[in-house]
């Protein structure tokens, strides 16, 4: 299971390392960066994933990000949490790529409306896949 770390919402995804699958679940809200950890936990113990990767919000020049310190501080929370392991990976450019791929889809563009915070958690998942599988 992955997750997209914003501070107003956190997109989520699920998906099989074996079949190479991945899928978009509903977005989650929190208020500055923390979910509602009850609604979390809930879709967790639904997909009972045996792993979680978080996005982390590098810079374009690899270099620590101010939001990535709240991402890194997001998974420590989940793995306190849930106790699962968690793996943060590198999510430069996948809010672009996720929007890329929504207006591919026939998306017009209204991202406030119709988020891609949770496409962009499939591409982080598939970004996992590609480098651990």
């Amino acid at each position: 299971m992955a997750f997209d770390f914003g501070l107003s919402q956190i997109g989520v995804a699920t998906g099989n390392c074996l079949l190479g699958t991945t899928a978009p679940l509903p977005i989650l809200r929190a208020k500055d960066g923390i979910p509602e950890w009850r609604l979390l936990e809930s879709l967790v113990a639904e997909w009972g994933p045996d792993l979680l990767v978080v996005g982390d919000p590098l810079n374009m020049d690899g270099s620590d990000s101010k939001l990535g310190a709240l991402a890194a501080k997001f998974a420590r929370r989940l793995h306190g949490r849930l106790g699962l392991e968690v793996q943060m990976v590198d999510e430069r450019l996948s809010s672009f790529e996720a929007k890329h791929e929504s207006r591919e889809r026939g998306h017009r563009g209204d991202f406030k409306r119709q988020p891609v915070d949770s496409l962009a958690a499939e591409l982080i998942l598939r970004t996992w896949f590609a480098e651990n599988t």
